[in-house]
């Protein structure tokens, strides 16, 4: 995600040495006849000036590539994965430069310990039974010494937004339904200077996410192109970080398979040389940063497939496995789209669930959304279920819009027991308390399961086109965060379970105009849903788990690109 400002670099550098010709040559070659006018005599010195100026900026980066370049070899020298040969190239002077540069800024003056171990307890998780939770040693009372039987499942993922926590507890999910000792590993509990790596960098993209939907405008341009531009080089600077992160997962047996949610975790288990990495691929946009070298990468669709075929990745370590879902939502498909169809054929009140995402984003969005919808809320036509998530700023921001509508008397959940007493209420036939409930949270756990709790009992899910694009439930797809989610709303519309991208909020009106009209809407995107399930598509983490389980029994297997 970083190519993008580099090319910009080296635009800015090339329009320099450019700029510094042109001003001497208007110096140096301007016909002496025009020395008495007087703009010439003015003009030249500036000329003048600005050639040595430019020259002088070209120079430097010009050296300044030669030096940082020139530190490749040594950078790379020790990786366990030769990433050059992998990806069919060899880097360009700018490019090793590239390299050098950004991960000089993404780990400082920390250096890579490949040796170290940090000790890991685990405990049972307090919200998923039979869940093992990982940490380091001594940081959770009650917790006991890791030690996973040789079963075992170990997902691994990283607590950045809360995408790969979704993906990692939908994978926990099927695991522990196939009778596996499940373990759940987020880099982030292990607390220690690599961890503080990621967190640093976790930073960055929040507040580019916030910024871009916030500022929109060409600041939205910039981070769309920026999240659209994972090249070559955006893989060797998400490897090279990952060498750095050695110490998080050293203490788990190498014969563990290891499903990651996060490309840093599948890439630093092949890293340390774990024998069966399986790489949950996430979105609907091919980028190398997304792919896990030596790993199987596990991909959700068709297009993603065909393109990650087509930049290079062996096909022996790609598959096309179906969507990242949680087991309770499939298996509960027909009985959950029953009662939508239901719902909608009786024309009761449309139940719209509005999550917002780890980083915090699209509050103006989702605030004149809602103020749209008050008309619809106060007629008796729509019930809404709003989940702020553990972010404060979208919990003052709901409770603004729901103000401006002239709602006050709105019901709050603040416990994971108060989602699943909500959720199985409406499930048993009872209409909620009001029609407005609220969702917010202290702990990051709720914050994340509740969307897939509530998803079952919506009628509609309005998130943008992130994981949540790939789930079996009707969804309009509104604003994206980065360019590169399109592509996962363009995948939902294809299957017929979800719209194509809204970006503004009167698209997202015209489908509840629809809606209004009649149940045709809703009707066919639950018949889309139940017919994707029998074709499998829904069946992602039940094959990954799959997959795991097989690798696991079969003799080891040597990985492709390996160094010596």
């Amino acid at each position: 995600k970083v190519g993008t400002l580099w090319d910009c670099v080296n635009m800015s550098v090339a329009k320099a040495v450019i700029g510094g010709g042109l001003a001497a040559a208007v110096y140096f070659y301007a016909p002496s006849e025009l020395d008495a006018d007087a703009v010439v005599r003015t003009v030249k010195p500036f000329c003048y000036g600005m050639a040595l100026f430019c020259g002088g900026i070209a120079a430097i980066a010009a050296v300044g590539t030669l030096v940082l370049g020139s530190m490749y070899g040594s950078l790379i020298e020790g990786n366990t994965f030769k990433i050059d040969e992998y990806v069919h190239q060899q880097p360009s002077m700018a490019q090793r430069a590239q390299v050098v540069l950004l991960n000089r800024l993404n780990v400082g003056s920390h250096v890579a310990n490949k040796s170290a171990s940090i000790a890991l307890e685990d405990a049972e998780s307090p919200f998923v039974p039979s869940l093992r939770v990982t940490s380091k040693a001594g940081s959770r009372a009650g917790a006991t010494g890791f030690k996973a039987p040789a079963e075992a499942i170990v997902v691994g993922t990283i607590r950045m937004g809360f995408g790969h926590h979704r993906i990692a507890y939908a994978a926990t999910s099927w695991a522990l339904g196939a009778g596996r000792p499940t373990y759940f590993h987020d880099l982030l509990n292990v607390d220690s200077p690599e961890a503080q790596l990621i967190i640093d960098m976790d930073k960055l993209y929040s507040k580019g996410s916030r910024m871009a939907t916030e500022l929109g405008g060409p600041v939205e341009k910039l981070w769309g192109m920026i999240t659209k531009n994972g090249d070559e080089n955006s893989l060797r600077v998400f490897y090279q970080m990952a060498e750095h992160l050695r110490p998080l997962m050293q203490a788990i047996p190498r014969s563990t398979p290891i499903i990651a949610t996060h490309c840093f975790v599948g890439m630093l288990a092949v890293s340390l040389g774990f024998k069966h990495v399986i790489n949950l691929v996430i979105d609907n946009y091919a980028q190398w940063f997304i792919v896990v070298p030596g790993a199987y990468n596990l991909v959700q669709g068709p297009s993603n497939y065909h393109n990650l075929l087509r930049m290079g990745v062996p096909a022996d370590r790609l598959v096309l496995a179906g969507h990242w879902i949680p087991k309770d939502l499939v298996d509960n498909i027909e009985f959950d789209c029953e009662l939508r169809k239901q719902r909608a054929r009786a024309r009761q009140p449309r139940r719209i669930l509005i999550p917002v995402g780890g980083a915090g984003a699209q509050k103006t969005f989702v605030s004149q959304f809602i103020q749209a919808l008050g008309s619809h809320v106060a007629e008796g036509k729509v019930q809404l279920m709003l989940n702020a998530g553990d972010h404060e700023h979208m919990r003052v921001a709901f409770a603004e819009a729901l103000a401006a509508i002239g709602v006050s008397d709105y019901a709050v959940v603040d416990s994971m027991e108060g989602v699943h007493e909500y959720a199985e209420r409406l499930r048993s036939g009872v209409e909620p308390t009001h029609a407005v409930t609220l969702f917010a949270f202290k702990q990051y756990f709720p914050a994340v399961a509740t969307t897939d709790v509530l998803s079952r009992v919506a009628d509609v899910l309005a998130c943008k086109p992130s994981e949540l694009a790939f789930y079996p439930v009707p969804k309009l797809m509104i604003r994206r965060v980065g360019d590169h989610e399109a592509y996962s709303a363009l995948r939902a519309s294809e299957l017929g379970d979800g719209t194509l991208e809204l970006r503004e909020v009167e698209d997202a009106m015209a489908y509840i105009a629809q809606m209004d009209a009649g149940p045709d809407l809703l009707l066919t995107m639950n018949k889309c849903i139940v017919s994707n399930k029998k074709s499998g598509f829904y069946d992602g983490c039940k094959n990954a788990v799959a997959l795991a389980t097989e690798l696991a029994a079969s003799s080891e297997k040597s990985l492709p690109f390996l160094a010596n």
